[in-house]
């Protein structure tokens, strides 16, 4: 991995420069972490002192370090904005803050408080706002997935499943198929832990476990509210996928998350969860697998040609097969003020989509294994994550080594 160097942050100069801290420390914290459209915040405590790191674009920056004797005070600031106690330090804790910028623009975020042998370590994640304005288009999706997204939105009832690890972008993409059919005629409910982003003329519940109200419980109750559409934030238990696959036969459309590496393994995962094979062939509808990719830096941009014998790691050597001709065209980043120097701003997504036709629908009646569904949907015209990755590669969008970073080549041609 490439050692990133430091940003360059206002609060760290403000440690430097004053000897003691002034109680704006922790805003400066949050307007340098908005600078650098930071996704999360974390105060790591070291025996010295308390390393700040920024997770710009899916990579960690160190941002600052704080003296472990202002850290106290930090944390009392944060856990008091959150909501939560100034004497439990031992204990997990989970809440969150709203932080109103200078120029009035409120962000939210979930804030994490867990004690390592060193002291309580916050992680703050910023629930972009931003979101509120995505759409389909700027998912970085093909026209052929965007129309077939599109098509499964639109029918009256099944379920479109979005997999991958956490923050691969899987919620954002729910939600940029929310936007497209949120109407005053439609009644749409969502079940999530947390509630992200709030959105407009949405029903949105929020888990919690104190109150007993689960995935599963609030499903169920879901249900009964004469929902047209319904977002489960995740499916993590069989009680859950049971309920969800019954909601979606009845005639709701229902959309859900799942954890699994790529769109052929969710649908073998969800069987073992034990949803029978004719209920799970007659309500999916499309399975999408993502990842997260940073994306050049549009003001430092420019071509480099390399030959064959530039692909001199066993990792390169293995992709060689994608990108055709003796000398062939990457772009990357020249690292400039504009990106941090790091040569990369803002991410895109790489897709897998698996369309569940009638021979897949057939198909999963027989309890397949992944080997087997990816086998069909290959011969269907469906792509792996690396090869939608390549794509990108070849149109400048983001760098062969940033695709290597979060997919890898298949195998063996399946």
């Amino acid at each position: 991995m490439h050692y990133q160097k430091p940003l360059e942050t206002r609060f760290s100069k403000i440690i430097e420069s004053k000897g003691r801290v002034a109680p704006e420390l922790l805003e400066e914290i949050f307007e340098d972490a908005l600078v650098y459209n930071a996704s999360d915040i974390h105060f790591e405590p070291r025996p010295t002192d308390v390393l700040v790191r920024f997770r710009v674009d899916s990579v960690l920056h160190e941002a600052g370090r704080i003296p472990k004797e202002y850290y106290e005070n930090i944390l009392n600031r944060i856990k008091v904005q959150s909501g939560l106690r100034i004497d439990e330090h031992f204990a997990a804790q989970d809440g969150s803050l709203r932080y109103e910028e200078k120029d009035g623009t409120v962000v939210d975020m979930r804030t994490s408080i867990v004690p390592t042998i060193e002291g309580e370590k916050v992680v703050l994640r910023v629930l972009a706002a931003y979101v509120q304005g995505f759409s389909l288009g700027d998912l970085g999706l093909t026209p052929a997935h965007q129309e077939l997204l599109e098509q499964a939105a639109g029918k009256p009832f099944g379920m479109i499943l979005v997999t991958g690890p956490t923050g691969s972008g899987k919620t954002t993409t729910l939600y940029a198929l929310l936007k497209l059919i949120n109407s005053p005629d439609v009644n749409i409910t969502t079940i999530e832990d947390p509630v992200e982003y709030k959105v407009l003329g949405v029903n949105q519940i929020q888990v919690n476990p104190q109150t007993n109200l689960t995935f599963a419980k609030g499903l169920r109750s879901i249900v009964r509210q004469d929902p047209d559409i319904i977002l489960v934030g995740e499916i993590r238990d069989e009680e859950t996928a049971e309920i969800a696959v019954n909601a979606a036969l009845t005639g709701h459309l229902l959309y859900s998350t799942f954890h699994a590496n790529d769109a052929a393994t969710a649908i073998p995962r969800l069987l073992d969860m034990g949803i029978e094979p004719f209920l799970l062939a007659s309500t999916l509808e499309v399975v999408v697998a993502q990842r997260l990719v940073r994306k050049i830096c549009e003001h430092c941009k420019h071509s480099v040609i390399k030959s064959s014998s530039d692909f001199n790691t066993p990792q390169l050597k293995s992709t060689l097969s994608y990108f055709e001709g003796k000398s062939i065209t990457f772009y990357e980043g020249k690292k400039c003020e504009t990106c941090g120097h790091t040569g990369y701003k803002g991410r895109t997504a790489i897709f897998e989509f698996i369309q569940i036709t009638p021979e897949m629908q057939n198909l999963i009646l027989h309890s397949p294994s992944t080997k087997e569904i990816w086998q069909l949907a290959r011969k269907e015209g469906s792509r792996t994550l690396f090869e939608d990755g390549t794509e990108k590669v070849k149109a400048g969008v983001t760098t062969l080594e940033e695709l290597l970073r979060v997919a890898e080549p298949p195998q063996r041609s399946l």
